[in-house]
């Protein structure tokens, strides 16, 4: 059955987000809820893209600590999958530290910068050329 979570998550992300980004969800606390679930569906059966979505979601628009934390940690598997945007995150998140749950960290910042640098990420880039503070 988790084989089959995984086949379909990427459709369930792309569902969720054509959703997230339509009327659909706006106005309905109930239909947003109902989004947010298909875009968690799908991140905890591995779709990078709904990591990284859903990872940001959580962590920037989040309400509470323990929602931005668990965004934080969708991120960094979003990360370590390869997605570019989710790596610049982390990067930025290594670099300031959060609630405690990430430490700040200069090594694992320059990592995640230099991952997401290497794929073109321009903001990356330019944290590289400026220097991560140790």
């Amino acid at each position: 059955m988790r084989m089959l979570g995984r086949l379909l998550a990427p459709l369930i992300f792309w569902i969720a987000y054509t959703l997230f980004r339509s009327p659909f969800a706006r106005g309905s606390k109930a239909r947003h809820d109902y989004v947010m679930k298909l875009f968690r569906y799908a991140a905890d059966h591995q779709s990078r893209r709904a990591l990284s979505v859903y990872g940001h979601l959580l962590h920037f628009r989040g309400e509470g600590v323990s929602n931005r934390i668990q965004g934080a940690i969708y991120l960094q598997q979003a990360a370590d999958l390869g997605d570019m945007k989710a790596q610049y995150q982390m990067g930025r998140i290594c670099e300031g530290g959060f609630e405690g749950y990430f430490r700040v960290d200069a090594v694992k910042a320059r990592h995640y910068y230099s991952l997401a640098a290497r794929q073109g990420h321009s903001l990356a880039l330019t944290r590289m050329q400026e220097g991560v503070n140790d």
